[in-house]
C-alpha cells in the first residue's frame, strides 16, 4: 500500500529532527563531556524544545543509544563491503574489528567519559542492557555473516555461539581502546591486527578430535555464563 504524501513528508521531517537531535547531542559531548551535557543544552543547539528534545529520547543515556545505533549500522555496512570476496576467517574477522575502530575513531574523546556509566550493570548504555539489545544482536548478525563466509570448516560444538565469541572479542578491544592514548589509538589497531589469526587459529584447532573434549568444556562455560539474552541477562544453561 502506497504511503500518503502527507505521512511520508511528517515522517521524513520527523526523521530529520531526530537526526539532528542526535548529531547535537555528540558534537556537544565531543566539546563540553558527557557529564556536563544536559538534554536542554542540546535542545537549545538542536532548535528544538526541551519536551520535543524527550520526544525522540528518553534521557542522555538514550541518546547513546541512538549513538550504538548508528555505529552498529555503519560498522555492518563498511565490513560487509570490505569482506566481500574475502574467504580467510582471520582476515574476515580482522576486517571487522578495523571497520568499527575506523567508525568510532571520531568519537573516541568523549568514549571514556560515558563509559563509567557503560560499566553499570543497571545502565542503559551498558552494551549487555536490555536497552543495547538491538545493536548487540546485530553486530551478533554481522559476525554470523563473517564465519558464513569462510572457508574453513566450523566444529559443531562451537558454530552456534562462534558469533557470539566473536561480539565478545569485539567487546574486549573496545575495553582497551576506551582507554589507549596513542595516536589514532595505534596500539588498538595493532591488538586487532594481531588477535584476529589467533582467533582464527583458535577455530581451526577446534575441529581436531584430541581438543573435542576442551572444546565442549569452553562451549558450556561460554553459553552458561558469558552470552547474553535480549534482556541483558545470562542466557539460560543448556539443559543437555
Amino acid at each position: 500500500m502506497t504511503e500518503p504524501p502527507a505521512a511520508g513528508r511528517a515522517r521524513a521531517r520527523s526523521e530529520h529532527t531526530r537526526s539532528a537531535i542526535l548529531e547535537t547531542a555528540l558534537r556537544l559531548f565531543a566539546e563540553r563531556g558527557y557529564d556536563k551535557t544536559t538534554m536542554r543544552a542540546i535542545a537549545a543547539e538542536a532548535g528544538v524544545s526541551v519536551g520535543n528534545a524527550y520526544y525522540y529520547f528518553d534521557s542522555k543515556d538514550h541518546l547513546i543509544q541512538g549513538f550504538y545505533s548508528r555505529m552498529t549500522t555503519e560498522h555492518v555496512a563498511l565490513t560487509r563491503e570490505r569482506i566481500a570476496g574475502e574467504t580467510d576467517l582471520a582476515a574476515r574477522v580482522g576486517i571487522a574489528l578495523e571497520c568499527w575502530l575506523e567508525v568510532a575513531e571520531p568519537y573516541h574523546r568523549f568514549a571514556g567519559q560515558f563509559f563509567r556509566n557503560a560499566a553499570d550493570p543497571s545502565s542503559p548504555l551498558s552494551p549487555f542492557s536490555h536497552e543495547s539489545a538491538p545493536a548487540r544482536l546485530e553486530d551478533t548478525a554481522l559476525y554470523r555473516e563473517v564465519l558464513a563466509g569462510t572457508s574453513l570448516r566450523i566444529a559443531p560444538e562451537i558454530a552456534d555461539i562462534l558469533p557470539e565469541m566473536l561480539w565478545l572479542h569485539q567487546m574486549a578491544l573496545v575495553l582497551y581502546w576506551v582507554y589507549d592514548r596513542t595516536p589514532g589509538q595505534r596500539r588498538t589497531r595493532e591488538l586487532a591486527k594481531r588477535t584476529a589469526p589467533m582467533v582464527a587459529r583458535i577455530v581451526t584447532l577446534s575441529r581436531y578430535k584430541v581438543l573435542r573434549p576442551l572444546v565442549r568444556q569452553a562451549e558450556a562455560l561460554v553459553r552458561d555464563f558469558l552470552i547474553i539474552d535480549e534482556g541483558g541477562n545470562p542466557a539460560p544453561p543448556d539443559p543437555a
